[in-house]
């Protein structure tokens, strides 16, 4: 059965919005300001991967939420830092109250750093990786829902470059979430308010290669 779901909503202030970001402030404060704009930043990169990790089986609004916590408890998602953490650091984070309390999961981003430093040494940065996977070509922008897909070859490739550099908990389809909110593709609607902006930002950054590195 397709998705008759309208994928815009107007808001209070008679803008166009996805769908899915209308429901609160907070859902509606990260769609325009961060969701589907470019990050090249690797700190900001690895941040994202592991509360895409964390949020498995959970709201996004619940880990936006709990982000300053996550932010405070994860040394600022500095990689070196968070690679360096043991079993100490393991039972703080299983205190935590502010946080997902997930052993794996936790466990989890720790390797992650670890595996981020790995591909810095490989790659140069996190951010040239991943923007490898950017896919090639025009793509429409999405009409409905049911245009935008859970997973794309893009996505699965990038899920395995990163598992074979000792990342955990990153297939397919968290790794295409992850993309959308790094703007590695624009998934803003048709019509979004967000969505030219956007790829004004992604043109930008094509035009600049070199920022990543």
């Amino acid at each position: 059965m397709s998705d008759i779901r309208p994928p815009l909503v107007r808001g209070a202030d008679g803008a166009k919005r996805c769908a899915w970001a209308a429901s609160n402030p907070e859902y509606v404060a990260y769609h325009d300001h961060e969701w589907g704009r470019p990050v090249v930043d690797d700190q900001r990169i690895f941040e994202k991967l592991c509360l895409e990790a964390f949020q498995s089986g959970l709201s996004w609004l619940t880990i936006l939420r709990k982000r300053p916590a996550f932010r405070r408890a994860f040394a600022d998602f500095d990689i070196a830092r968070v690679g360096a953490f043991g079993a100490r650091d393991v039972k703080r984070l299983l205190g935590d109250a502010g946080i997902v309390r997930n052993r794996a999961k936790i466990e989890a981003t720790i390797a992650n750093a670890r595996g981020a430093s790995v591909v810095q040494a490989s790659h140069g940065s996190l951010a040239a990786l991943l923007w490898s996977f950017e896919p090639t070509g025009r793509r429409r922008a999405p009409r409905a829902f049911g245009d935008v897909p859970a997973t794309t070859a893009e996505s699965l490739a990038l899920s395995k470059a990163l598992r074979a550099s000792g990342f955990r908990f990153l297939g397919p389809t968290t790794c295409y979430a992850a993309m959308q909110a790094l703007g590695v593709v624009n998934d803003h609607f048709a019509g979004c308010v967000v969505r030219a902006e956007a790829e004004a930002e992604r043109k930008s950054l094509r035009s600049g290669r070199a920022a990543i590195r």
